[in-house]
């Protein structure tokens, strides 16, 4: 079964989030520039994906506070999600949780461990490494949520219902954690840089790669809620992938 799923990119330039995403991502691809308030008109999608962003989902923005509102319905109307960094900030704020900023900046590759029961990572060792990057924090999750992943800096994956979100960059490659990181030097110091840029090795990647397998977990996921009676049956409509300007940002 092919899926259709809505790719909200909330990323502000680049083209490493697009590339990142349908790399991982075993499904048709349906990409929406949400910075541009480039949002879906309807809801017959199988899935939708929030990606990272560098904003922060307090911010008065506009896009933001569109977004939001769509992310709302569509959970209403039980269109399953993944949100990653921002999304799975704006998914916590969206479903009345609270999203604070950090005392300290996570960023490079670190260990988070969950708890084993979550299906969107089954088959991943309970402690295990991935990519961070991050100064806002999931602090409080939305009524009815549960967490499932966790490190020392806090929350990292959450699931809702049919909703699952993780802190964590689970799609990033090594050009892309280089990009990221080399990013941040009008917020972190030159020391603190290098010591994330010398981190990112293949080594580090390939124990990183074990986290990819939560896309296969959710795909699958999503196959198999789409043929339960009276879930994923909306009819489908014709909608054309918009807007070229996505980053992989935070």
């Amino acid at each position: 079964m092919s899926l259709r799923i809505a790719l909200l990119n909330a990323a502000h330039d680049g083209s490493d989030n697009r590339r990142n995403f349908r790399r991982e991502l075993d499904a048709d691809l349906v990409e929406y520039d949400v910075t541009e308030r480039e949002l879906p008109e309807a809801f017959a999608f199988d899935a939708c994906v929030v990606t990272g962003s560098r904003a922060s989902v307090y911010w008065e923005e506009p896009w933001i506070a569109d977004l939001e509102a769509w992310v709302r319905d569509a959970v209403e109307r039980d269109v399953a999600f993944l949100g990653v960094c921002f999304g799975h900030q704006l998914l916590a704020h969206a479903l009345g949780g609270t999203v604070e900023p950090m005392d300290d900046y996570e960023i490079g590759y670190r260990t988070v461990e969950h708890d084993g029961d979550s299906p969107l990572l089954a088959g991943v060792d309970e402690e295990f490494t991935v990519f961070t990057t991050h100064s806002d924090r999931v602090a409080e999750l939305p009524p009815g949520a549960e967490r499932f992943a966790e490190n020392d800096y806090g929350v990292h994956g959450f699931r809702a219902g049919d909703v699952f979100a993780v802190q964590f960059h689970p799609e990033y490659d090594t050009r892309t954690a280089r990009d990221v990181t080399k990013s941040k030097d009008d917020q972190l110091p030159e020391e603190r840089i290098d010591d994330v840029l010398a981190g990112v090795t293949e080594e580090n990647y390939r124990a990183a790669c074990e986290a990819k397998r939560l896309f296969e977990n959710f795909t699958e996921y999503v196959r198999d809620r789409s043929v339960e009676p009276g879930v994923g049956d909306a009819p489908a409509v014709d909608e054309t992938a918009a807007g070229e300007g996505a980053a992989a940002d935070d």
